[in-house]
């Protein structure tokens, strides 16, 4: 946990980056540029402003701001100088990255170093490529380069070789749930276990998205009620996501090469309003959680689920040989593509199934 002013920010699970980034400020072996990789809302931009506070930061306790000298209450509001944050996404220009090679000559105003943090660096032209790499490649002693992007094969080859690369790991649920869990006590919303876990999972490894998706809940349900219990059907319901014991059923139904099931189960989630390109993401999920459960002795090493669903899983992969369900699996790898520009969604969907059934089955 590192500080950041008034209100903390959370670095999650990322122990390997933060323990190096620690031990560089202690030893003062701090690089001059640093890359960060990794999918989106998993703490990136978070890394690395709180790395750009630590390396300027008077009075740093064990590789962390202190959050009292100038430097750091200068960036908890804003204000710094020192550190200048650039939006790739927007600021991709040729004319852009110039004005950046020219501001960077020029010594901090406050801190000890100059920092410039770009975030989705893969989104520079190549002529803006061009003009930062002689900057990346021999930079002023004051500079320092914190990058950031969610596709590093487009980072261009000779920006990478001069950086400190770091690849940041997705969250896994069950600490994102227990971080929603805090988010939800400290402004004394109740929200149910189930609820949280839902919410967690849809976010798919990132804290940003998991909290976005919380906000949205108190919006819906909890605004001027703090006293209602959000639950995980209201979750579901608002996100279109189906019910897992719906799933569960469909899945059986696939396994048990039940068509009349399938059908019936797409056809009432469909009319429940339920989104059916995630519903296809949740049948392949729980189809590779029986696949898994198959496979492993103890499943609960690969599959973050209660004790319950693992269960579950268990008893799914005992109804057919794995051979069966394996064949399923490689017939529906590939046709989320074609599900999202079907026309109509629930009769693809059926078909899908249907074919895969009957070809895994024969």
């Amino acid at each position: 946990r590192l500080g950041t002013g008034s209100t903390p920010r959370i670095v999650l699970k990322q122990e390997h980056i933060v323990t190096v980034l620690k031990n560089q400020i202690e030893t003062n072996r701090v690089g001059h540029a640093y890359l960060l990789v990794g999918p989106r809302g998993i703490g990136k931009t978070t890394i690395a402003r709180i790395f750009a506070k630590a390396i300027n930061c008077e009075h740093p306790v064990d590789g962390e701001p202190c959050c009292q000298c100038s430097s750091c209450l200068s960036l908890a509001s804003e204000s710094s100088l020192d550190v200048i944050e650039i939006d790739a996404a927007s600021r991709n220009s040729v004319e852009d990255m110039r004005e950046l090679t020219e501001n960077v000559m020029h010594s901090p105003i406050n801190g000890r170093y100059k920092i410039y943090i770009i975030d989705e660096i893969h989104m520079l032209s190549n002529q803006a490529w061009n003009a930062l790499l002689k900057t990346i490649e021999e930079p002023p002693a004051h500079a320092k380069f914190i990058f950031a992007t969610t596709e590093v094969h487009k980072v261009l080859a000779t920006i990478i070789s001069r950086c400190q690369r770091f690849d940041l790991t997705p969250i896994s649920t069950s600490l994102i749930a227990g971080q929603l869990q805090k988010i939800a006590s400290d402004q004394q919303i109740k929200i149910t276990g189930d609820a949280l876990y839902s919410l967690a999972k849809a976010a798919e490894g990132g804290m940003r998205d998991a909290q976005s998706l919380l906000d949205q809940m108190i919006a819906f349900f909890a605004v001027g009620d703090k006293n209602h219990l959000i639950a995980d059907e209201e979750v579901r319901s608002l996100f279109g996501l189906a019910d897992a014991v719906e799933v569960d059923k469909i899945v059986t139904a696939i396994l048990k090469n039940d068509p009349a099931e399938v059908i019936t189960g797409i056809h009432g989630l469909t009319l429940k309003g339920k989104n059916l390109e995630t519903l296809f993401e949740d049948i392949l999920f729980s189809l590779r959680s029986v696949e898994i459960s198959a496979i492993l002795p103890d499943a609960s090493s690969v599959l973050e689920e209660s004790p319950e669903q693992l269960q579950k899983f268990k008893a799914m992969a005992s109804i057919v040989l794995l051979s069966v369900i394996q064949d399923i699996m490689e017939i529906l790898a590939t046709g989320a593509r074609p599900l999202r520009d079907a026309l109509n969604k629930q009769i693809y969907l059926e078909t899908l199934l249907l074919k895969a059934m009957k070809e895994a089955h024969s």
